[in-house]
């Protein structure tokens, strides 16, 4: 299938690593031109290389943290001299370990949760969401959890602020709607990153899914890829759980 977007311009935010590579890499292998943003300049380059390999395009690179204004700033300016016709938000993971709700008493964690989980992302919004639909066509993609539709035991913190990315990404659907942008998420659970197999059990997370296995990077880059393309121009305001059937609700 011809995703339709050879010739976009994506901003992929926390891109150095994880799902934000995979995401990269998918969109530019479908030839769209790439703008990363991540704390880390040395990785950052590091995966410029890695992403140009794979895909004749241009890959821009911001050195920036998403939940800093100066840093978003400059993110806007560098993006936005080029256009913006893709947004995908990834975030970094939150606070370690995971607990239940009652657990959480740590102000500080708290703190990190809402600014990394949350505000961050509700600031590139603000701040990038203007430039895309300017010539009637984008896409914005959230990386959220499958905690936000069903919450799972020991992520209060993770549900709690994706579930308000979500509603926010649900009522900018509407807004931007009329200028032929969809908004939607991906709400991945099981999926094998360097952190996830550092944090988690494995072998309990993958007894938990339908198919009896973990999902892949590739897999939520391929789906994010699909929600970012032409063919998929009437789907918006949702989100899609990636959990290999761990969720058990009907809808």
């Amino acid at each position: 299938m011809d995703l339709g977007i050879s010739g976009k311009r994506a901003v992929v935010t926390c891109g150095s690593a994880g799902l934000g590579l995979a995401c990269a890499e998918a969109l530019a292998v479908e030839g769209a031109d790439i703008v990363l943003m991540a704390r880390n300049a040395e990785r950052l380059e590091e995966v410029r290389r890695v992403v140009r390999a794979r895909a004749e395009v241009t890959v821009d690179t911001v050195v920036g943290d998403m939940s800093q204004r100066a840093d978003v700033e400059r993110l806007r300016e560098g993006a936005g001299s080029g256009g913006v016709d893709i947004l995908v938000l990834n975030t970094p993971r939150p606070p370690s370990p995971m607990r239940d709700f009652l657990e959480e008493d740590d102000d500080d964690r708290w703190e990190a949760a809402q600014r990394d989980q949350l505000d961050a992302s509700l600031l590139v919004l603000r701040r990038l969401a203007p430039l895309i639909g300017e010539g009637g066509w984008g896409r914005i993609v959230g990386v959220t959890s499958a905690s936000v539709k069903e919450p799972m035991p020991r992520h209060a913190l993770s549900t709690i602020f994706r579930a308000g990315l979500q509603a926010a990404l649900k009522h900018l659907s509407h807004e931007l709607g009329p200028r032929g942008v969809t908004v939607n998420a991906v709400a991945p659970a099981t999926v094998v990153t360097p952190t996830f197999s550092a944090f988690h059990d494995l072998e309990r997370r993958v007894a938990a899914t339908a198919l009896k296995r973990a999902g892949t990077a590739e897999e939520v880059a391929a789906t994010v890829a699909f929600l970012a393309s032409d063919p998929a121009g009437f789907i918006t305001g949702q989100t899609l759980q990636l959990d290999g059937g761990r969720s058990v609700s009907l809808v």
